[in-house]
């Protein structure tokens, strides 16, 4: 919602400025947006004459002018065919910008003569569409004045963002009402605002317009009143100002005033040519597969639910959207009838997203407009039509009846304390409601105007006073707290997704935060989604994720594209399977693991033991037990057949799946390259035994370094080349677990002095001793224990 500051002031009796007027709106609950300054992108245009104009000596079609800016002549070349001596208009200094292109005005020479500075358009000023001359200014216009002064074009613009409760102040009454409540000024009365005796009906002897509704539900009320004799023509030049400044375009006065209306007093009208008229207007439901050609000259199919504004023939109009290009006012109308309306709210949100059409009028009656101010609208727009195209009103029709039953609320002032956290005198709250529109009388009966249908119980009424009073002066009251040790609030959950997330960060990948949503492409590269949304945001956000690595994929293709050379992205959140929401953590690493350097030549990219360290790492900071996980088979469809698998406890409890991305899936995401992948399912890790409670698990265990020193011993297996190494590991591992605190593969060998078919792994073993050294005899029965272990898994010591 936008509107200047002398606009705002029609209403409000203020002093203030607009800095007061941004300060307060945002103050009692009226975000702003922006204020924009006109005069700002007009520095350096002036007031000028033209001394003097002759024929450019190496061009037919530009002229030399000796300009006058206030500061002596200046010598410019210009090719407007309207220039000439004695001419008033706009001219820009060097170093001005001008708005229509953003260009510098600089010192030039055109066609081998000297240009300082350029005598500019309307188009060039971003003030109109004319641009087949320079602007013509009347003689006695300034010279020297700044153009933004001498135009009123000084005027600064304030843009509003109104929330879809506050339909109230989608005009600038509306704002000026909670302004004069919030003590800025004075809301004046509003026949003064439109220099009427009163706002009573003005009829004449001619007959009303027929109107008749057959969809009550849609349009309860419909009043329209006929002004014939009228002579359309361009709108006011105040008028025209205050559309331009707010972004509209004036089209003719008929038409402006009705968007004026609607922009001032928050009520959407509509203008009918009489004589494109078949009979009389009627309020209806159109018919199914019924088209209509709108003023925004698109041509919309219709159904049974909406609401339409017809005559006999067709539908004229989509009730409360937009009216159709037959019946509108043009230059030759003379008679004219005026509709304005009440529209039922959600019957105008399901058909404008049903069209896809937004409009001010829709914007406005989606949200509720004043029910009450039917007549008084019509009552304005007939003075404003009669004042500035001149016309005899006919009497009034007034169809049906707008639904004015108002609510009551019994309010008790002690919630404004209670809910709100403020103290505030019951004195000032009802001077608080009753400045707002409110009627309160001695029992605190509370009646809501008919203009704020968002107001519906005591809470809304708390709210209303806590912004007027100022949030800014709710006090800030500690939570009481109860003495000792604070309890832990974090679930053991939400511990390891905080662990594995400073992990994750302190390994270098960046964190990422992606849609829950997908679109059904990017689902079925993974599985396909079992949830899909029946009214999405849009087609794009239509499946909830089976899987984290689809939103990371997408996030990395985005890096990718704009120049990043690897990427490494983790996400902590929530995948949607038909049996919950579990808990996950995907991760990605595409692009250069390693640039490229003087001992490989060549960048190096990722693999699936990249993503298998990440994943293991995680695992462990989760408290996973890493040291018992096993690997087995591969993680599924979307990742590349022997580059892949999963980490497990057992063969049915998937902690991980990791590896490197199917060429197919890469593709789909328009990745290139090797792209590696891994999600970790923290729902699957187990819990810790022995926690009684959430948190007791989780204790971190003293550190008691032992007191011997670790003995390591080295092995050399013969083992079939099919045979993991994981499980020879984990044999060996546990061929003594009171003894063999650790084990590792350090070399795996395949070549001279192996046979055929077997390869040759070497693990080392280390040992910790606890009461005393080892011995020689404990040493080899723990050796012992190892190849016998090793053999149960095929292998043999190699000799």
């Amino acid at each position: 919602m936008k509107f200047t500051l002398s606009w705002l002031k029609e209403h409000l009796e203020t002093d203030a400025t607009v800095q007061d007027v941004a300060d307060a709106l945002n103050r009692i609950g009226l975000e702003v947006e922006g204020v924009e300054n006109p005069a700002e992108k007009l520095k350096g245009f002036t007031v000028a004459k033209v001394l003097t104009a002759e024929r450019h000596p190496q061009a037919d079609k530009l002229q030399v002018l000796t300009v006058d800016a206030g500061h002596g002549p200046l010598q410019v070349v210009c090719g407007a065919p309207n220039a000439r001596a004695g001419l008033v208009g706009v001219f820009g200094v060097e170093g001005a910008v001008v708005p229509a292109n953003g260009m510098v005005l600089r010192k030039a020479a055109i066609r081998g003569v000297e240009s300082n500075g350029m005598m500019c358009s309307t188009r060039e000023l971003e003030l109109g569409e004319d641009h087949d001359g320079i602007i013509e200014l009347p003689g006695d216009a300034p010279i020297g004045t700044a153009f933004s002064d001498y135009a009123a074009l000084n005027d600064p613009v304030i843009d509003v963002a109104i929330t879809p409760n506050r339909q109230d102040c989608m005009g600038v009454r509306g704002i000026a009402r909670d302004l004069a409540a919030a003590g800025l000024g004075t809301l004046k009365l509003l026949h003064e605002v439109y220099r009427m005796a009163a706002i009573t009906p003005v009829e004449g002897n001619d007959p009303a317009p027929a109107v008749r509704i057959d969809d009550a539900a849609g349009c309860p009320a419909f009043y329209a009143q006929a002004v014939s004799g009228v002579a359309n023509g361009p709108s006011p030049d105040w008028m025209q100002s205050k559309l331009k400044a707010v972004g509209q375009k004036p089209i003719s006065v008929l038409v402006d005033i009705t968007n004026f209306v609607s922009l001032d007093l928050g009520r959407p009208l509509h203008v009918y040519d009489r004589a494109k008229l078949n009979g009389a207007l009627i309020a209806r439901k159109a018919v199914q597969g019924e088209e209509l050609l709108a003023l925004n000259g698109k041509t919309y199919t219709l159904d049974d639910t909406m609401t339409v504004i017809a005559d006999e023939g067709a539908a004229l109009g989509i009730g409360g959207i937009m009216g159709g290009e037959s019946s509108g006012a043009s230059d030759t109308t003379t008679d004219v009838v005026i509709e304005c309306a009440f529209f039922e709210p959600e019957n105008i949100a399901l058909a404008g997203q049903k069209l896809g059409v937004t409009s001010d009028a829709r914007q406005r009656f989606e949200r509720g407009v004043d029910p009450a101010f039917v007549e008084q609208g019509l009552v304005i727009a007939t003075w404003l039509v009669t004042q500035h195209c001149g016309g005899t009103p006919s009497q009034i029709t007034r169809a049906g009846q707008p639904p004015l039953a108002q609510k009551v609320i019994a309010y008790d002032t002690g919630l404004c304390a209670a809910l709100g956290g403020m103290d505030v005198a019951p004195e000032r709250q009802k001077a608080i409601l009753e400045s707002l529109g409110f009627a309160v009388d001695a029992g605190w009966q509370v009646t809501v105007p008919t203009w704020r249908r968002d107001v519906e119980g005591q809470p809304d009424l708390v709210e209303e006073v806590i912004r007027i009073e100022g949030i800014d002066n709710v006090p800030s009251i500690p939570l009481p707290r109860a003495d000792g040790v604070a309890k832990p609030t974090a679930t053991p959950e939400q511990m390891i997704e905080r662990k594995v997330r400073r992990t994750a960060a302190a390994r270098g990948l960046n964190e990422a935060i992606t849609w829950s949503f997908l679109p059904e492409k990017e689902a079925a590269a993974f599985g396909g989604g079992v949830w899909s949304l029946d009214n999405p945001i849009s087609e794009d956000m239509k499946v909830m994720r089976p899987s984290m690595l689809p939103g990371l994929l997408a996030a990395a293709q985005r890096n990718m594209d704009r120049g990043a050379s690897s990427v490494r992205l983790f996400e902590v959140g929530r995948r949607y399977l038909a049996e919950g929401e579990p808990a996950t953590v995907g991760l990605v690493l595409a692009g250069e693991r390693a640039s490229r350097g003087w001992a490989s030549g060549k960048a190096q990219g990722f693999d699936a033991y990249d993503a298998k360290a990440e994943v293991m790492a995680l695992l462990a900071a989760a408290g996973a037990p890493v040291d018992n996980l096993q690997v087995m088979g591969d993680a599924g469809a979307c990742y590349h057949p022997g580059q892949s698998a999963t980490l497990r406890l057992g063969p049915k409890t998937v902690l991980a799946s990791f590896g490197t991305l199917h060429p197919a899936t890469v593709k789909a995401f328009d990745l290139d390259g090797t792209v590696a992948a891994a999600e970790i399912y923290l729902d699957a890790i187990p819990g810790k035994r022995g926690a009684k409670k959430p948190g007791d698990g989780f204790m971190r265990t003293p550190y008691t370094p032992p007191a011997l020193q670790a003995v390591t011993r080295d092995f050399a297996f013969l083992v079939d080349a099919a045979v993991p190494a994981g499980d020879l590991l984990r044999a060996v591992k546990g061929a003594d677990k009171a003894n063999i605190v650790d084990a590792r593969v350090f070399d795996d060998f395949r070549g001279a002095g192996v046979p055929e078919g077997k390869k040759s792994l070497a693990i080392e073993i280390t040992l910790q001793p606890g009461e005393k050294s080892y011995v020689d005899e404990e040493l080899k029965a723990i050796t012992d224990k190892v190849v016998a272990a090793a053999a149960k898994q095929g292998a043999e010591l190699r000799g």
